[in-house]
């Protein structure tokens, strides 16, 4: 359903961080997606960082990787898992990009001699990443959400231009949604509006009007609070949204849907309103909510006090899961607290293992031993990106009798590393933006495990690394039982490892975590979560 202009929907936030404009912007896109129209979902970060690629996992949560290379905002694997639509370098801007661009401008004299100012030369900056994807005509709606909340210094620029943009493209062409937080007093036992009315006042005064309110709550809206908000925030009632917390993240568009979101949305932008067809995504929440089995995973890593940091992964569990009719319990074990005392005890209730990717040395000792266990003990394993690594220095320790291997990255001066750094890395020195990032082909030989899950030998997956499987090293290991599976054929690089003699244990480099979606669970994680099941009931 293609429009002669393209739509834009501005989300913000307010009262407190982490309500879940991300996943109210997934789900409108969702709801108007399955209405027909073309949608695409950007973020705006306003964190002075060029990207999240050199962030802490502790600081940000997971960065998430697209095709094209681009480090991003976690956000930005929820678009794609609602959608089911790639995102790009153009779907996540932040303020340090916006501020490197206009300097480099500056420097070439694109301003010609004018000062330049917040307003009006990063705000055009702005703007002009705002309208990149509407204006390849791809789209009919883009929906951007402006990270922070609502009076941060940081985003008072995004607010601006969003007030410009408002002004300029007139109210059937933009709408701004402000997400915002209604507590609940138990003391008083009541539900209370003055933190919205203070956040939408503070969005006034940055001359934006909000035209939909959506309400974080834990209980029910009233309609005396709905009035009561519609009046003081200068809103009809009808766009006052109550989205009450639930189970799962994929209710959301069905409550949205309740809610009347699309409806008001689609009225205020002056298109026309259709069915929405959920039919194949009710079918997965079905799936998901009924299962007939049920299994716990150990996710072994070092970021698991936080489960933003393996937010993808844990995502991908539950469209896997989905697929098998399978409920995954997930045992998150820090890799720093295994040892051989005690891993037993840890693994004893376990149907499966994935070992998590990473940087660094911290928690690598304790990865070992965990694929060691599950390797001797026959127990389904998944290594993605440091734990396909760390799996190749365990076999070459154990099996190969080589003590010190290790990789590069953790030992420098390691007489066998069978992990090493890639050549093409060897002389940079820069950390932002310059790992092996985005898809690359592989070729998966046959037969192998990868090659029944993909029923192709033919993949193209998304990779975030430096080092890589040493080729040195390659004969001996295959000699002894782990097989390379997958090569990328222009580079020799070595994607996937197996162990046909263990009931499932594959390695990968890349990171399939990241093209999973609802539409599409991947392939190795609904073989896992299989090769899981199966172990559960053989036992």
């Amino acid at each position: 359903m293609t429009q002669t202009t393209t739509k834009y929907i501005f989300v913000t936030g307010g009262v407190s961080s982490s309500l879940g404009k991300g996943i109210i912007a997934a789900s409108l896109a969702k709801l108007l997606q399955a209405q027909g129209y073309r949608v695409t979902i950007q973020k705006l970060d306003p964190y002075i960082n060029i990207d999240p690629g050199t962030l802490n996992p502790y600081e940000h949560g997971e960065c998430y990787v697209t095709d094209d290379g681009a480090e991003t905002d976690l956000d930005l694997g929820h678009y794609e898992r609602f959608l089911n639509v790639s995102t790009s370098q153009a779907n996540n801007v932040t303020t340090g990009r916006i501020y490197q661009s206009v300097i480099d401008k500056e420097r070439l004299g694109v301003f010609l001699g004018k000062t330049v100012q917040v307003i009006p030369h990063i705000t055009d900056e702005i703007k002009e990443r705002i309208k990149l994807l509407g204006s390849s005509g791809d789209y009919d709606i883009v929906i951007t959400e402006i990270g922070g909340t609502v009076g941060d210094i940081e985003s008072l620029p995004y607010v601006e231009a969003v007030r410009q943009l408002k002004w300029e493209m007139g109210n059937d062409n933009a709408l701004a949604i402000h997400l915002t937080l209604i507590p609940y007093l138990s003391a008083a036992g009541e539900l209370k509006t003055k933190p919205t009315q203070h956040s939408v006042k503070t969005l006034m005064e940055s001359g934006v009007q909000a035209d939909i309110l959506v309400c974080r709550t834990e209980h029910e809206l009233g309609q005396s609070i709905r009035t009561k908000l519609a009046r003081f925030c200068n809103v009809k009632e009808e766009c006052v949204i109550q989205s009450i917390d639930a189970s799962t993240i994929y209710d959301v568009p069905n409550l949205m849907l309740d809610e009347g979101l699309d409806k008001v949305v689609l009225n205020q932008l002056n298109l026309q309103r259709h069915q929405p067809d959920l039919s194949s995504w009710n079918t997965f929440l079905h799936r998901h909510k009924n299962p007939t089995h049920e299994i716990t995973i150990g996710l072994v890593g070092k970021y698991v006090e936080l489960q933003d940091s393996y937010k993808s992964i844990l995502e991908a569990f539950t469209h896997a899961g989905a697929a098998n009719e399978v409920k995954v319990n997930v045992k998150s074990i820090h890799s720093e607290h295994i040892n051989s005392a005690n891993i037993s005890a840890l693994f004893s209730d376990l149907d499966g293992v994935l070992v998590a990717p990473g940087f660094g040395e911290r928690g690598i000792e304790g990865k070992i031993e965990a694929i060691k266990y599950v390797r001797e003990n026959n127990i389904p394993f998944f290594g993605i990106c440091l734990g396909m690594q760390m799996a190749v220095i365990e076999f070459a320790r154990t099996v190969l009798g080589h003590k010190d291997a290790n990789s590069s990255e953790m030992n420098d001066s390691t007489e066998n590393p069978v992990i090493d750094l890639m050549e093409d890395q060897k002389q940079i020195e820069e950390m932002g933006g310059t790992m092996r990032l985005g898809s690359w082909g592989c070729t998966i030989s046959m037969p192998s495990i990868a090659y029944d899950a993909y029923k192709s030998n033919a993949i193209n997956e998304r990779h975030r690394h430096r080092y890589e499987f040493n080729n040195f090293y390659k004969s001996e290991i295959e000699a002894n039982g782990m097989i390379a599976t997958g090569i990328n054929a222009e580079t020799g690089l070595v994607e996937i490892i197996e162990i046909p003699k263990h009931c499932w244990f594959v390695g990968v480099q890349y990171h399939p975590e990241y093209k999973s979606t609802v539409a599409k669970p991947h392939p190795l994680f609904k073989a896992f979560i299989k090769a899981a099941l199966k172990n559960k009931t053989s036992n």
